[in-house]
């Protein structure tokens, strides 16, 4: 008998980067879930994310990888440069082993990526939480439009704002003193960089440009500038970008002027202080967060997504060892339903021990790095040039050096 349409197993919040590799490595494991999208189809904010070792892995866990090879060009290092010194640039040549595996694409596309692999219908778009209420083992979702839906698993995979984490008890996140300004320049006959990736620092900026493929650069730029925080003006945020990178090569310039101004987009860099994580809820009852919603962090280390693609693959994996397999979901008797109930409460737990340190280490070295980089005056420049710089790098490949695992989940189970 079919359930009835306003009863679900599982709901997922949100159709960003964790929210789908969520309900993908569910669908992998026969598991059905549901994935709420508040906007009319899928956002690409930030408009590209690098992806390092550990995002490989969750995607091979989740069978995307070779896809998504085929949307950016691999990177050969990185070049590191101050702003405004004749300071020569600071090479780093990648092996050719996996673990330097580094390729930067479009969001959009990453997400089409794995959306593409989820049946029909997962995902509903238009639909925007409002509220959660207790019910019994369930949990009832209330949509902007008058919806109810009642589920036996919700998963927040809704951002910095997030409505379940909110639920769970967790504060807003913390913001910093700086903004980042970030923009994707199209070149239709070629932008003819190396593929590397750019990165200046130096006079209270840290800027980035990276080649996604021959014909597109994502840039971005990080500063603590108080007379642009109220800017809305797009015109005034790009000279503001080019005033800031004046003294780079004419062809780094170029990739700002040619952005157009409506793929360019300036935000207050948030994070999660991680002493919060400590004594948080990560998961409780049958709820739990992932992604942004969990451990937002300051884009200096480039996991925010990567690291949300490894909650998806271990949190499918925690309920896919609670579940067992779909038919536990379906339990009629009451006894079954708090057998059920257990069962994902003390996957959810399991999920949430797992992510929690490794959350709490991201936020920290994306937070030293930033605060690092972006420091001003003539002896941190000097300091951070001769001693931190290969640090610094070293830092970023390191939190990049981790493996979630696969999908497969213990597999024998009691037969009901």
């Amino acid at each position: 008998m079919e359930a009835d349409e306003s009863t679900q197993d599982i709901v997922i919040v949100g159709a960003g980067i964790s929210g789908l590799a969520t309900a993908l490595g569910l669908h992998r494991l026969g598991i059905r879930s549901i994935v709420l999208e508040s906007s009319e189809n899928l956002r690409a904010t930030g408009f590209a994310i690098s992806l390092y070792f550990n995002a490989w892995k969750a995607m091979e866990a989740l069978g995307i990888s070779q896809h998504v090879r085929s949307l950016g060009d691999r990177f050969q290092g990185w070049v590191v440069t101050p702003i405004s010194s004749g300071n020569p640039p600071k090479e780093m040549f990648f092996p050719e082993s996996e673990e330097y595996e580094v390729r930067c694409v479009q969001r959009k596309s990453l997400l089409e990526a794995l959306a593409g692999e989820l049946p029909d219908g997962t995902i509903r778009f238009s639909s925007k939480l409002v509220h959660i209420e207790l019910s019994g083992h369930y949990k009832m979702v209330h949509l902007s439009d008058g919806t109810i839906l009642k589920t036996k698993v919700l998963v927040g995979c809704d951002g910095v704002n997030s409505v379940v984490g909110k639920w769970l008890g967790f504060k807003s996140p913390a913001k910093t003193a700086r903004l980042g300004i970030r923009g994707i320049a199209h070149f239709p006959t070629g932008h003819g960089f190396e593929k590397r990736f750019f990165q200046f620092y130096g006079n209270g900026v840290r800027s980035g440009f990276v080649p996604c493929d021959q014909n597109s650069v994502y840039w971005f730029l990080t500063h603590t500038s108080t007379s642009l925080a109220e800017e809305t003006n797009p015109e005034n945020i790009k000279q503001f970008v080019l005033n800031k990178i004046k003294d780079l090569p004419k062809n780094i310039k170029s990739v700002v002027e040619t952005t157009d101004l409506d793929s360019m987009v300036m935000s207050r860099l948030k994070y999660r202080p991680p002493w919060e994580l400590l004594w948080a809820n990560i998961a409780k009852d049958n709820v739990c967060v992932a992604g942004d919603a969990l451990h937002p962090m300051t884009p200096d280390i480039g996991q925010g997504g990567c690291s949300a693609m490894e909650d998806g693959v271990i949190l499918a994996r925690c309920l896919g060892e609670a579940i067992k397999f779909k038919n536990d979901l379906k339990g009629e008797t009451e006894d079954d339903q708090n057998e059920s109930y257990k069962r994902i409460e003390v996957g959810l737990k399991k999920y949430a021990r797992e992510r929690k340190w490794r959350s709490i280490d991201l936020i920290i070295a994306a937070y030293t790095v930033g605060f690092i980089q972006q420091s001003r005056g003539k002896w941190m420049n000097l300091f951070t040039d001769r001693f931190l710089r290969s640090f610094l790098s070293r830092l970023r490949l390191k939190m990049s050096h981790f493996d979630c695992g696969s999908l497969s989940i213990n597999s024998h189970h009691d037969q009901l």
